[in-house]
């Protein structure tokens, strides 16, 4: 009885030992003030996914996997505008499904959710119920930023007008001023992915150096004056922060799964016939793959066989292709493609507005956040406590159905590379999440 008291007494006393380690292990705040955090950005700050916004994608959007994280280290609530369900708004969510295609073959893929309407309410003001947190906003780009009556201006050109639904002046008011209402003491800014992406994702509709259409690249001189202004202006009352980069959008699936070599011959007289009638041109075809036929105007005869390098976006018919003969009979469509001028315009602004970006948090002390490298990484995979992901469409778990946005998990990727680089920043010691725990796409 003795020897158990004295090794019961020995027994505490280690767990008293132990008690300073366990409580260093508990997540601390470091130099940050995370009590009112806010999110500003386009759709990726919003919890866009499957090709338009939804409120489980808004429940699971990164800033809110920050917000809980936060919590923990003296956070406050995290407040979105949440949509009232889950059929997706304006247009309907992509869900995995079957569709028999031209050619009469039944395969899985994305196809529009068919299920029940629960959007009524979606672009009712909701301003009243703010300010809020999470004031991202699909479609905005930098420039914007500073413009007046901006949320108005989107509803009334046919726009998402999802800032109309909890901006409280939205025939006046700038996004910023939405942005600064809770003087926050943090916050992230992912801004400017739409600045080049609107050009990109529509086959470089502009001139791709600045030029005026919405869907152009922005030009880089207003590029760097509205984001120092957004910028100086988050951080003037002593908030401490995040500036997050731009990807290169030409590594997404959305330019990758259709590939420049795609058009697959099986049979010599194929190859033969297209070499007949394209011999006035130069075209080679073979069995085996072969480059798309696409539209040039600078080219001879209007046409001329993709190269290396180019891409054609996720949205061109796919039955077109199969029955329709692009690609081989009959050229894709521009619109359809981005050729290697048009890729090297996205590189080249994407390059000046991360410069600007990283300028910027040198210059405010921010934490910088190079998701552009990052993302790279998901080319070779990256793993999170077994599970893998790829930027393979569908497959990959990362990308969502529009091949442009994330799915939760993907989400969950990113949160972990803003808290790993707040942590260094200011020598916090946050907790990541759980990347596994949050959902991927959802097979029938």
């Amino acid at each position: 009885m003795k020897k158990t008291y004295i090794a019961a007494i020995a027994a505490l006393s280690t767990l008293a030992a132990c008690k300073p380690n366990i409580e260093s292990q508990l997540p601390t705040k470091g130099t940050a003030d995370f009590t009112t955090y806010v999110s500003v950005g386009n759709s990726l700050t919003a919890g866009y996914s499957d090709g338009t916004l939804y409120r489980n994608g808004q429940l699971n959007s990164y800033p809110s996997m920050l917000a809980g994280q936060f919590k923990m280290v003296g956070g406050g609530d995290f407040k979105q505008p949440l949509l009232p369900g889950n059929a997706g708004w304006p247009t309907l969510k992509r869900v995995l499904g079957y569709s028999t295609g031209c050619d009469g073959v039944t395969s899985l893929g994305p196809v529009f959710y068919s299920g029940t309407l629960d959007t009524a309410g979606s672009i009712t003001n909701i301003s009243a119920q703010g300010p809020f947190n999470n004031v991202g906003v699909p479609g905005i780009r930098c420039i914007d930023y500073t413009t007046a009556g901006y949320a108005y201006g989107a509803l009334v050109l046919g726009g998402v007008g999802y800032a109309y639904r909890f901006y409280s002046s939205p025939t006046t008011e700038k996004p910023l001023d939405e942005a600064t209402k809770l003087n926050p003491t943090f916050f992230t800014m992912w801004l400017g992915a739409n600045d080049v992406l609107g050009y990109a994702t529509n086959g470089g509709e502009g001139n791709g150096t600045g030029g005026t259409l919405p869907t152009d690249i922005s030009p880089v001189t207003a590029f760097q004056s509205v984001y120092e202004t957004v910028v100086s202006t988050m951080v003037a009352n002593g908030a401490k922060g995040v500036l997050i980069n731009i990807p290169d959008v030409t590594s997404i699936p959305f330019f990758t799964t259709v590939p420049a070599k795609g058009l697959a011959l099986t049979r010599q007289g194929q190859a033969d016939s297209l070499n007949a009638a394209y011999a006035p041109l130069g075209f080679k075809f073979s069995v085996g793959a072969n480059y798309f036929v696409i539209q040039d105007a600078t080219a001879p005869g209007g046409m001329r066989q993709i190269k290396s390098g180019e891409y054609i976006l996720l949205t061109i018919p796919q039955d077109s292709i199969k029955c329709a003969g692009w690609g081989s009979l009959k050229p894709i469509p521009r619109k359809y493609v981005l050729d290697a001028t048009e890729v090297a315009n996205v590189q080249a602004a994407t390059t000046s507005f991360n410069n600007i970006i990283k300028t910027s948090a040198d210059a405010h002390g921010l934490a910088y956040v190079d998701a552009n490298a990052y993302m790279k990484t998901l080319q070779s995979g990256i793993t999170f406590n077994g599970v893998t992901f790829t930027p393979t469409f569908v497959s990959g778990g990362a990308f969502s159905l529009d091949g442009v946005h994330l799915t939760p998990r993907g989400y969950a990727l990113i949160a972990n590379e803003i808290i790993r680089v707040i942590n260094q920043k200011y020598q916090s010691t946050i907790s990541t999440v759980d990347v596994n725990k949050y959902s991927g796409l959802l097979f029938p």
